[in-house]
């Protein structure tokens, strides 16, 4: 049977973080009104504090995204769900953007594929991934990527949309302490529970593998699923990110609370 075609997007320079979320955010809306068919983005963020949307409610969001903001991690507020989570140069982020006529129906589904393709990845580099739920990991779901049932080095999460999906992955490959540094200081005034020895980088199991072995691993595991075809961001998709853009955006004057 022949496999679906997808387009793929490779980007090595950096977004301003605001910018970088609204692009994910407007490759699921342009899926949902037909002009997209299956992506899949692979890019290198700058140094990002994303926060769910349930974060922004809680009484110590301004202390955590001033905290964040201290450490050199630009706060934002993410599309889809989930709590805070961080990412920087050391990690790969991956959006894969899909229409769906009922994406709903499909959610679960779709996380317990993407944790088994990202495992299976990882597993060829030669890292213990499984899929399950670390105890004490942050932004806790049941189909996060660990190592060794012990640390959390991929979590996902979804923005579904009328006739579209979203998920997004942050692939954690250098710089762990880093992420653990910010998750530890927004966290806190969050008062959201978590073990900072749960949060680590792949490095810290495989030493040696780089970003760019992480990408080709991930790349290859995609290319069983979808007929990869290699694109960039359209025009018309980077316009609908630059007018959603403000969406995302945590204002200095809430950091500084």
């Amino acid at each position: 049977m022949d496999r679906m075609r997808a387009l793929v997007i490779r980007e090595y320079d950096p977004r301003r973080p605001a910018l970088e979320v609204a692009v994910s955010h407007a490759l699921v809306e342009r899926a949902n009104e037909g002009a997209l068919g299956p992506v899949v983005r692979l890019y290198r963020p700058a140094p990002t504090l994303a926060f769910g949307r349930l974060d922004v409610l809680r009484p110590g969001f301004a202390a955590a995204a001033a905290a964040a903001r201290e450490l050199g991690f630009e706060p934002v507020v993410r599309a889809p769900g989930g709590h805070a989570v961080a990412y920087h140069g050391g990690c790969l982020g991956i959006d894969e953007a899909l229409p769906e006529r009922d994406p709903i129906a499909g959610l679960q589904d779709r996380f317990a594929a993407s944790g088994a393709l990202l495992a299976e990845a990882l597993r060829t580099l030669g890292v213990d991934a499984r899929v399950g739920r670390v105890a004490g990991e942050f932004c806790p779901g049941d189909f996060t990527v660990n190592a060794r049932g012990a640390v959390k080095l991929v979590g996902t999460a979804q923005r579904v949309v009328r006739h579209a999906s979203l998920l997004a992955a942050s692939v954690a490959v250098t710089g762990g302490a880093a992420l653990r540094d910010a998750l530890a200081a927004v966290y806190d005034p969050l008062e959201l529970d978590w073990d900072p020895a749960t949060a680590a980088a792949i490095e810290d199991d495989a030493p040696g593998v780089t970003l760019d072995d992480v990408e080709r691993a991930v790349l290859d595991a995609y290319a069983a699923r979808y007929e990869l075809v290699e694109a960039s961001v359209d025009a018309a998709t980077l316009a609908l990110a630059a007018r959603l853009e403000a969406r995302h955006v945590v204002p200095a004057s809430t950091a500084a609370g």
